[in-house]
């Protein structure tokens, strides 16, 4: 759910350390060349980018941004909503990260490659784009990946 309506992103922005300032700046350039999409902020601090619409056969259903990553002091969270999984290879020119089963934690932009995490973001954004114009996505894709 996005959360436009009580925050822009440019306040959201302005309230963090100068460092994440500066990656988030990047990151955001990064994901509105790759999507075309603006940015909106998602729950607590998300900036996402793009939408699509899942509904899963346990009834839950709802909206979810495509790419996105979420910004906090010396961690940077990148959504790759494909999962992980499906970038090892390109995850492992990355430089140094963290992982979890679609998450890509980096303390600052300047220890990854910025070639790689944008070949990395647009990969899944175009993956997920692609499963959302058959309709709704019907399984967590990102547990599903091989």
């Amino acid at each position: 759910m996005t959360d436009q309506q009580d925050r822009s992103v440019d306040d959201y922005i302005a309230s963090l350390d100068e460092q994440t300032v500066k990656d988030s700046e990047t990151l955001i350039e990064m994901m509105q060349r790759v999507s075309g999409q603006e940015p909106a902020l998602w729950n607590v601090g998300t900036i996402g980018f793009g939408t699509y619409h899942y509904k899963y056969q346990s009834g839950r259903e709802g909206d979810g941004h495509t790419i996105g990553f979420y910004p906090r002091k010396g961690k940077l969270t990148i959504y790759l909503m494909d999962g992980t999984a499906r970038h090892s290879s390109l995850l492992a020119k990355l430089g140094t990260h963290s992982l979890s089963g679609y998450c890509v934690y980096i303390r600052r932009l300047s220890d990854v490659d910025l070639t790689v995490l944008e070949r990395i973001v647009r990969e899944s954004y175009e993956f997920v784009e692609s499963k959302s114009q058959e309709g709704p996505i019907r399984q967590i894709l990102w547990k599903t990946a091989e």
